[in-house]
């Protein structure tokens, strides 16, 4: 086969994946290589690891498909770095502890007044590393942009210091591997695995509440680090003080260096991000377009992205141009939903029927499984569908105070990212909620 014609199936491929995949599709697919096509295989080159994670953890599906739709043929798709881009500067000792996100660059973040000390302070600190603010505390609601920033702290501190040990992860995979660390009698080894790097990066450190042993095995971790003059940044729903359950003793180490906030966009903000994620599509949208998604979605900034999604994937299924007849169309049901007058009543009598449970129960204290579930969704649902506050809602279920709201929304936010199960389950009974609720 010529080079040629491989070069124009490739180009196919990456056009058809991104037809099969509009919410993963970014620009910078069109700077992926091929680097082989025959015996069924296709490999593909990326410019770095952050590049290849990406791909293989979520397009690789859609990848495989297109390839075997234009080929007509098997093909298994293979991604690795192109070395012959120079893509290899960094040790692969640093690149095996990070799992980067390729869109989460201070570059790609759109700062507004509601973010600007906590671009500015995570700016910093990527420049200077434990001599800064350390430690670093970033709180505000899911979905605007804490886990964004912690991803471009990490690729700049890359950049700038190319020894540099870095760990970044989840609260709950920070627990996780301290529980099988615990269950393999390998303490010594998870303790000299996180407290020895230059900076730890966890997110979601609410997640430790009412976990008495990682509470004082991260203490103990938290000491070590700073004593050393090592960067510790953290992540959260709520500030220090509003997390539940959290030692007092953790509570102020925490306040010890700068505890930034982080509010949702204003409406210019909303607008330049949706700009600034068309961007990383290879979209070009006009501003009217961009104005409308920015005036009907006002929650978060993964909503926004959300929106701009659904509308490029109608865009690729009519072959129609994207403007504001197009995005209109797309955005019919958000619209419709916004102009609902939903009580959290309504959202409980979906929620209870679909699990086969009394309110009694989600007002009771228990914590079982079978109710905290149902409870923790009921919450996170109040919160994205109707305009009551934290405190209101956790009234209404139990007397629960707002930090107890903010948890249940981000847990379920978070399983509803990498469960399609829940994902569907909360389009399900949104669905429900909409068509019962009175216009």
């Amino acid at each position: 086969m010529a080079a040629r014609e491989v070069e124009d199936i490739f180009a196919d491929i990456l056009d058809r994946a991104k037809a099969l995949d509009p919410a993963n599709a970014r620009k910078w697919f069109d700077n992926l290589t091929i680097l082989h096509l025959d015996g069924g295989a296709l490999g593909i080159g990326c410019p770095d690891e952050a590049t290849v994670q990406f791909l293989c953890d979520n397009c690789k599906s859609s990848f495989n498909r297109a390839a075997q739709q234009i080929t007509g043929h098997l093909v298994s798709v293979d991604f690795r770095i192109d070395n012959h881009k120079g893509a290899s500067r960094h040790p692969r000792r640093l690149e095996s502890l990070l799992k980067l996100h390729p869109d989460y660059t201070f570059e790609n973040f759109v700062v507004g007044p509601s973010n600007r000390l906590a671009n500015a302070s995570c700016v910093a600190v990527s420049q200077s590393l434990g001599n800064t603010y350390n430690p670093l505390f970033l709180y505000g609601n899911s979905g605007l942009g804490k886990t964004h920033l912690l991803h471009a702290v990490c690729c700049e501190a890359r950049q700038r210091s190319d020894g540099a040990v870095i760990q970044l992860l989840s609260c709950e995979d920070f627990v996780n591997r301290f529980i099988r660390a615990i269950e393999q009698g390998n303490l010594a080894g998870f303790q000299s695995q996180f407290r020895t790097v230059d900076m730890l990066v966890i997110d979601d450190i609410q997640f430790l509440r009412e976990r008495e042993q990682s509470q004082e095995e991260f203490f103990h971790t938290f000491n070590a680090l700073y004593n050393n003059g090592k960067q510790i940044i953290l992540s959260a729903d709520s500030p220090p003080a509003e997390i539940p359950s959290l030692e007092a003793r953790l509570i102020s180490r925490f306040n010890w260096g700068l505890v930034a906030r982080i509010d949702p966009p204003s409406y210019e903000t909303r607008v330049a991000i949706v700009q600034k994620k068309a961007h990383l599509r290879g979209l070009t949208i006009a501003d009217e377009v961009s104005e409308y998604i920015a005036q009907q979605v006002q929650a978060n900034i993964r909503e926004l992205e959300g929106a701009l999604t659904t509308i490029y994937a109608l865009a690729i299924t009519t072959g129609e141009k994207i403007d504001i007849d197009l995005a209109q169309t797309a955005l019919e049901r958000q619209i419709k939903l916004a102009a609902r007058h939903i009580s959290i009543t309504d959202i409980t009598n979906v929620v209870t029927r679909h699990f086969d449970v009394r309110l009694g129960d989600l007002q009771s204290k228990r914590r079982n499984q079978s109710i905290a579930t149902p409870r923790q969704i009921c919450m996170y649902l109040a919160r994205n569908l109707t305009k009551h506050s934290l405190e209101e809602i956790g009234g209404h279920l139990g007397g629960r105070d707002h930090t107890t709201v903010m948890h249940a929304c981000g847990k379920i936010a978070g399983v509803k990212e990498t469960d399609p199960q829940m994902h569907a389950l909360l389009e399900e009974l949104t669905e429900q909620i909409t068509q019962t609720a009175q216009v």
